[in-house]
């Protein structure tokens, strides 16, 4: 699996505080199944400590330090940008942040006021500057809960989303955040599923395989790997997409979470 949004890169935004606490995630990781990690810390003004040039730097870092631990997971850097942070920097900060430094497919977090006048003028300015826009755990927006179709007219026009496991996780008969998350797994509408780990645990852990899971019943255990396999690879490497599977799992032997859960 690939976790492309978790704050692992220590003491520099609300996530891991110490190195010791990274490599604790990166454990927790390799004990879900994960194979790959994206460290995405907060690129807005409160975290005056993310520095995009060194971003490469500090992940290599935490691996180094796992890596004694015999620890062997990929660490790619990236960043969960603020919009307003975008629009304000120069070129080579936006692809230092770009995931995997390639300058082509950026983490954007959703606004706080995702539905205010002229925020899908700004996602389309980031897009004019070359790049592929994730919009991270859109699902947890109030306001798109209230207008999903927006959603929707965003991934029409060239948007991709990523849903948080901890969402798909919630009872959907009381909880936005998880009626929405599930029906843009149904529906066909989100390219990954996230942990947004902020912490080895209790609080934000990186838990993605019960996401895949829970989304796995939704849709199907097909889709809900591809959510953190297929496409999130072509996400990375800054290719399109491949084809969306359909419910039915593949014929071709039991796929990663068949295997992993028994279905």
């Amino acid at each position: 699996m690939i976790d492309l949004h978790c704050h692992l890169l220590p003491g520099i935004d609300d996530g891991a505080v110490d190195l010791a606490h990274a490599v604790d995630m990166l454990h927790a990781y390799a004990e879900d199944g994960v194979e790959t990690v994206v460290a995405t810390p907060h690129l807005r003004g409160d975290f005056p400590a993310v520095i995009p040039a060194e971003l490469a730097g500090r992940c290599e870092a935490v691996r180094m330090a796992a890596a004694i631990d015999g620890n062997d997971l990929r660490i790619v850097p990236g960043g969960e940008v603020s919009l307003t942070w975008a629009l304000d920097v120069s070129d080579d900060e936006l692809r230092a942040v770009s995931l995997d430094g390639l300058g082509r497919d950026l983490l954007i977090e959703t606004p706080p006021s995702p539905m205010a006048p002229g925020v899908d003028r700004a996602l389309f300015a980031v897009a004019l500057r070359g790049y592929r826009v994730t919009l991270a755990h859109p699902e947890l927006s109030r306001s798109f809960q209230r207008a999903p179709q927006a959603l929707a007219e965003l991934v029409r026009r060239g948007v991709l989303l990523q849903i948080t496991s901890s969402s798909l996780q919630r009872p959907t008969r009381s909880s936005g955040s998880a009626t929405l998350a599930h029906a843009l797994v149904r529906e066909g509408l989100c390219s990954a599923i996230a942990s947004d780990a902020h912490s080895p645990g209790p609080w934000r852990p990186p838990e993605l395989a019960r996401g895949v899971l829970a989304a796995a019943r939704t849709a199907g255990p097909a889709r809900a790997e591809w959510l953190v396999t297929d496409a999130p690879a072509a996400i990375l490497a800054g290719d399109p997409l491949p084809p969306l599977p359909s419910e039915a799992p593949t014929p071709r032997g039991r796929s990663w979470l068949r295997r992993r859960v028994g279905v």
